[in-house]
């Protein structure tokens, strides 16, 4: 459990430092803004849909290592979906670092949103790993207004 607990963090720590998707997108269909007044973090998520697809995703922003790796890996999961399995996505993996069993039938493969599950374990750092993915859903829904933690 120790060495799968390690990769785990290796890879928060490798996406906070070298976060991918880090990047504004021009011409993105839809933008949100979200914002974690408890460590401060900030993001911008940016989405360019084509029919019902998130054919391209990127984010920008400043935060904790776990708020940048969340969005970090956030993007490259929910990059080619539908809009339907990003929303699904956002259930799972907010009941993953919440410690709620996930709802019968709602089980994708996680891969490596899977490192997050010990967040709910810090429930100080649950906002910092779901800010991206609430900020996502606002995008997601055509919301233009800021999404706060609080």
């Amino acid at each position: 459990m120790s060495d799968l607990r390690e990769l785990y963090q290796e890879l928060i720590i490798d996406h906070s430092k070298r976060p991918r998707n880090f990047r504004a997108l021009e011409g993105a269909s839809r933008k949100s803004e979200g914002y974690n007044p408890l460590c401060g973090d900030k993001i911008t998520v940016f989405l360019e849909l084509e029919n019902d697809r998130v054919k391209n995703v990127g984010f920008q922003g400043s935060g904790c290592a776990i708020s940048t790796a969340s969005a970090s890996v956030m993007t490259e999961s929910v990059k080619g979906k539908t809009l339907a399995d990003a929303e699904m996505l956002f259930d799972v993996f907010h009941q993953l670092v919440t410690g709620k069993p996930p709802a019968a039938g709602k089980t994708p493969e996680l891969g490596k949103l899977a490192a997050f599950s010990g967040v709910s374990e810090f429930p100080a750092r649950v906002k910092c790993a779901t800010l991206a993915w609430h900020t996502l859903h606002a995008a997601l829904q055509g919301e233009g207004e800021t999404v706060s933690t609080e």
